[in-house]
C-alpha cells in the first residue's frame, strides 16, 4: 500500500508542478492549467498525509523528494529548460538517496 501511495504522490506532485509552470508561463495565464495543477497538488497533499499515517516520517519525506527526478526530466523535455550537468548530478544524488532509504 505504501508504494502505491508513493507512486500517486510522485505522479500528482509532478503533474501539479509542471502544469503550474506551464499555466503561469502562458500569455495570458492559462487558468485551466492552474486549476488542474491545484487539484493535482491537493491529491498530492492528501496522499502524503495518508502515507505519513501508515509509514514512518523518515520514509515518507525522502520518498517525496523523488519528485525532483521526473520534474527535472519534464522541465528539460516539455518546458525546454536548460538543465546543466550540475542539476543532473543533483538529480543523481537524490536518486541515490531515495534508493538508500528504500533499503
Amino acid at each position: 500500500m505504501k508504494w502505491i501511495l508513493v507512486l500517486i504522490l510522485v505522479a500528482a506532485t509532478t503533474v501539479g508542478d509542471v502544469l503550474r509552470s506551464m499555466g503561469m508561463r502562458a500569455t495570458p495565464v492559462n487558468k485551466t492549467l492552474i486549476v488542474i495543477s491545484t487539484s493535482a497538488m491537493a491529491i498530492s497533499f492528501f496522499t502524503f498525509m495518508k502515507l505519513v499515517s501508515i509509514a514512518p516520517m523518515s520514509f515518507a519525506v525522502p520518498m517525496s523528494a523523488a519528485t525532483f527526478i521526473p520534474e527535472t526530466l519534464l522541465a528539460k523535455v516539455l518546458l525546454k529548460e536548460n538543465v546543466d550537468w550540475r542539476r543532473w548530478a543533483g538529480v543523481g544524488l537524490i536518486l541515490a538517496g531515495v534508493v538508500f532509504v528504500t533499503r
